[in-house]
């Protein structure tokens, strides 16, 4: 795939990794991050996954509102839940999962299907995790 890129966002951790330190390259995001109590740490900063969570969420977002122009649907009060969860792929490598809860208000049901999955088509985001990761759609009320 060919792409004619627009923009590149640069970050650089340093420290532990999972327990260390994470920074923009334009100083906008900086922050500590700590493993989860779930995995061992203290849990007193943000993750991966979180940090995962919060793109993956606002880029389907622009998704769903670029969907609904296209497809001529007032996604105006659209709002996105992304829950990204983390386990042992068994062979002792790590693998994610993705639920996107999709919240359309005024939307036909008929139509709140289709919006989000031609948003699912569209998103960078779900075409990076496309075949990789299990990522479920949710329309909820």
């Amino acid at each position: 795939m060919s792409l004619d890129i627009v923009y590149t966002a640069a970050a650089h951790a340093t420290g532990g990794g999972r327990d260390g330190h994470v920074r923009s390259e334009d100083d906008r995001l900086d922050l500590d991050t700590r493993p989860p109590k779930e995995m061992g740490g203290s849990g007193e900063g943000t993750n991966p996954e979180q940090l995962f969570a919060a793109g993956y969420a606002a880029c389907f977002l622009g998704a769903l509102h670029a969907a609904g122009k296209e497809l001529d649907v007032d996604t105006s009060g659209a709002e996105v839940s992304a829950e990204v969860g983390i386990g042992s792929t068994g062979n002792g490598g790590f693998g994610l999962a993705v639920e996107l809860d999709v919240y359309t208000p005024g939307i036909p049901t008929e139509q709140r299907r289709r919006v989000a999955e031609r948003a699912h088509e569209i998103c960078p985001y779900s075409n990076a995790t496309r075949g990789n990761i299990t990522v479920t759609l949710s329309i909820v009320d």
